[in-house]
């Protein structure tokens, strides 16, 4: 049975929590692991942290907020432990962003130190990014630091292990745990503080959720500066006692699959996008042997649901839905109660308000409120702007059954008004799905001089046709309007490093083709 959600599961900091779940579940217990293969104990993952924090907090200031340009992988995770151990806050960049917004990035939270590694930045070929990088902070090496540890450092590493509440910093749950920032999936990111009480407040309601099993392993190629990746994917599995397989990129679809069945992964973390190119790439029983996947981001197509069914079995895709803002999960379906089209049953804790929106009939804006939700947002200055009475706005439209499952019907920006009529983007996207269901598609609304707006469809079906997708809509008595007039094919459509659709990156696409045309 899932164990009942109880608001003072948060009431601890991360670092704490970390050392509970080790008392809980073994010291012994190997608990971490990444590409190296070289798993590490709950005991092995606190003595690294106290080693490399206490070198960080040499060249670092308690309070600090301090950049990580790093993967998902056993370095990731305990850099951040390390980092708590000592008081020191995480600000997670987003190696994928872009110069532009990376630097805005570390600006708008005050990092003046960045942590990354030679590996990484080799591997990734991100030396752009560290130049970038280097005009405004001090950039320092992981592997520069572990150079450093010496006897000394590990002995006092292990006495911290046994003592540990007499070495690291004492923090309040209520203390910014990470620094993260939002998708950019419409526009600039934001900068969004939550705190220890929020992250274990999540995880608490997760596992509240879902009925954990402490012989799963969890297998997360999702970065770990998308929330979903750091929460879902690297924390809530140590604070819950599942074994976690850190991989350091979900674009390496060929590789994967054969990981997830030679870890012995039990669930799968990824996005609809990822996890049917996993799914295509596959040898047979690869993903055979996993009890659930886990989606969020985006929709899941039902392409992907009947995919992944044909080809390895009764393997439950769970499309789930959050908020970087929500720590992030607000709603995930369940292994035992999987309903497709929907993103499952709204989480236990979690107030909601629903407001209707002018000129749109079905649902209304999603408001949320609960334990999980942000500190808050960081403004121009720096400072924090606590959300408003509690209340996160979600910007999603959605319906709510009154059993609490939740099915989106598109956000409130991306709706276009044709004609005077609201028309959902999310529904344009989904009568191309419907036709051509092995394509990616992304609808934008631009100006139009005599409608207000029109659609514009961007494909990578290449044998798409505006008279195809409007007899297909005429067939399910969709309406028209919601039929975009303006095809743009391309190989790719593009996908921010979280997986998400990048309609910005999109927008400029087709700027970029009409000025061409």
């Amino acid at each position: 049975m899932a164990r009942a959600f109880n608001v003072k599961d948060s009431r601890s900091t991360l670092f704490d929590a970390l050392l509970a779940a080790a008392r809980r579940f073994g010291g012994k217990k190997a608990i971490l692991e990444d590409q190296e293969r070289k798993p590490l104990t709950y005991t092995d993952l606190i003595r690294a942290s106290f080693a490399l924090g206490h070198k960080i907090s040499q060249i670092t200031a308690p309070g600090d907020t301090v950049g990580l340009l790093l993967p998902s992988s056993n370095a990731g995770v305990v850099t951040v432990f390390g980092l708590h151990a000592f008081g020191r806050v995480p600000a997670m960049l987003n190696f994928s962003a872009g110069l532009r917004n990376l630097r805005a990035a570390v600006k708008l939270a005050g990092v003046k130190r960045v942590l990354t590694s030679h590996r990484f930045i080799e591997q990734g070929k991100l030396h752009d990014l560290i130049d970038a990088l280097e005009e405004r902070c001090e950039i320092t090496y992981l592997e520069d630091l572990r150079a450093k540890i010496d006897t000394t450092d590990r002995l006092r590493a292990l006495a911290a292990s046994f003592f540990p509440h007499q070495f690291s910093t004492r923090l309040k749950p209520s203390d910014p745990a990470v620094v993260l920032f939002t998708s950019g999936s419409f526009g600039a990111p934001r900068g969004v503080v939550l705190s220890h009480a929020n992250i274990l407040a999540n995880v608490a309601q997760v596992a509240a959720n879902i009925d954990l099993d402490t012989d799963w392993v969890w297998f997360n190629p999702l970065p770990i500066f998308h929330c979903f990746g750091l929460t879902a994917g690297a924390i809530l599995p140590l604070i819950q006692g599942l074994r976690s397989f850190q991989y350091p990129s979900p674009l390496h679809t060929k590789i994967i699959p054969g990981l997830v069945k030679d870890s012995k992964a039990s669930v799968l973390l990824a996005t609809d996008t990822f996890i049917n190119q996993y799914a295509r790439a596959a040898e047979p029983g690869d993903l055979s042997g996993l009890a659930f996947i886990v989606c969020g981001a985006e929709k899941v197509r039902d392409e992907t649901h009947n995919l992944i069914a044909e080809h390895f079995g009764p393997v439950p895709v769970l499309e789930g839905y959050g908020a970087t803002e929500a720590s992030p999960v607000i709603a995930v379906n369940k292994p035992d109660d999987n309903r497709r089209g929907t993103v499952g049953q709204l989480l236990p804790g979690i107030e909601t308000r629903i407001e209707p929106v002018p000129g749109i009939n079905r649902g209304g804006r999603l408001f949320v409120r609960g334990p999980n939700i942000m500190t808050g947002y960081l403004d121009a200055a720096g400072a924090l702007e606590p959300p408003k009475d509690g209340w996160h706005d979600t910007g999603d439209v959605v319906e709510m059954t009154k059993d609490s499952w939740i099915t989106i019907l598109g956000r409130v920006k991306r709706f276009a008004k044709i004609g005077g009529e609201m028309v959902s983007l999310t529904a344009a996207e989904d009568l191309a799905a419907g036709l051509w269901p092995a394509s990616r598609h992304a609808v934008i609304a631009v100006p139009d001089g005599k409608k207000g707006e029109r659609l514009i469809l961007v494909t990578d079906q290449q044998g798409a046709e505006v008279s195809k997708l409007l007899a297909h809509a005429q067939g399910l008595g969709a309406p028209e309007l919601a039929v975009p007039r303006r095809i743009v094919k391309t190989t790719e459509i593009p996908v921010l490093g979280s997986g998400k659709t990048d309609y910005v990156a999109i927008q400029r696409m087709t700027q970029a083709e009409g000025k061409a045309a």
